[in-house]
C-alpha cells in the first residue's frame, strides 16, 4: 500500500516560467531565445545548466545566484507561482490519511521558502543542498527513505522527469508518479519508459487522492 507521498517542486508544485525568466533577463537574452535554448538543451537529454552555458561559457550558476542575491534579485516563487492543484490536492491527500513531504534539487534558500509556504501542510522538506546530494543521484533517494516513516514501496515519489524522478524513484523501490506538465515532462510523455516505468500518468495532483485509494484497496 501507498502510505507516503512525496512531491518533487519545480514542475510539479511550483511553475517555474517566471523563474526561469528572470534568469533570461540576468543573461540578458530575450526570453523566448532563452526558453528556445532551454527545450533544446533538454531535449537533447544534457544537463538543463548547459543552457547558461551557450549563453555566457563558464558560467558558474551557484556563484550567480549569490550575485543575483547580491544584488537584490534573488531567486524567488511565491504562492502566485504554485500550480492552481497544489493545495487541493495536499489538503485531500492528507484528509486521506497519507504521510506528505516535500524533496527535490533545491538551494537552501529555496528550502527557507517552501518551509514558509507550506507550514503545516507538510510533514517533510528536504532539499538536496540539506542532504548533499541530487537526483538522480541514487543517495538522494537513499536519504528520502531514511526520513520518510514507511518503506521504500510504500512511497510515492511524484515528479515531472523520468531521468531524475521516476527512474531513480523506482530503483530505489519506491511507486512513482509522472505530472504531465513543464518541459521536461512534455518532451518525455509519449515515451516508452514514460508510458511504462510508473505508477500512475496525471494530468493534474486532483487525480492523486482517487488513484492512490483504487491503488490501496487493489493492494489490500
Amino acid at each position: 500500500m501507498i502510505r507516503a507521498v512525496v512531491f518533487d517542486v519545480g514542475e510539479c508544485l511550483v511553475d517555474e516560467t517566471r523563474e526561469y525568466g528572470t534568469w533570461a533577463d540576468w543573461l540578458g537574452v530575450p526570453r523566448h531565445t532563452f526558453h528556445a535554448m532551454f527545450g533544446a538543451v533538454i531535449a537533447q537529454g544534457r544537463d538543463y545548466r548547459e543552457t547558461f552555458q551557450e549563453f555566457r561559457p563558464g558560467f558558474d550558476l551557484y556563484a550567480e545566484r549569490e550575485a543575483r542575491a547580491a544584488a537584490g534579485q534573488p531567486e524567488h516563487f511565491g504562492e502566485d507561482d504554485l500550480y492552481p492543484d497544489v493545495r487541493p490536492a495536499l489538503a485531500a491527500l492528507r484528509e486521506a490519511g497519507l504521510w506528505l513531504g516535500i524533496a527535490g534539487n533545491q538551494t537552501v534558500r529555496a528550502g527557507g521558502i517552501l518551509r514558509e509556504l507550506f507550514t503545516g501542510d507538510v510533514d517533510l522538506i528536504g532539499t538536496s543542498d540539506d542532504w548533499g546530494a541530487s537526483k538522480p543521484d541514487p543517495e538522494f533517494f537513499r536519504r528520502l527513505a531514511q526520513v520518510v516513516p514507511a518503506e521504500a514501496e510504500e512511497i510515492l515519489y511524484v515528479g515531472d522527469r523520468v531521468d531524475n524522478d521516476l527512474r531513480p524513484g523506482a530503483a530505489a523501490g519506491m511507486r512513482t508518479a509522472l505530472i504531465h506538465r513543464g518541459p521536461w515532462a512534455t518532451i518525455q510523455w509519449n515515451t516508452s519508459e514514460a508510458r511504462e516505468l510508473p505508477t500512475f500518468r496525471v494530468e493534474t495532483l486532483a487525480e492523486l487522492p482517487e488513484m492512490i485509494d483504487k491503488f490501496n484497496v487493489r493492494e489490500r
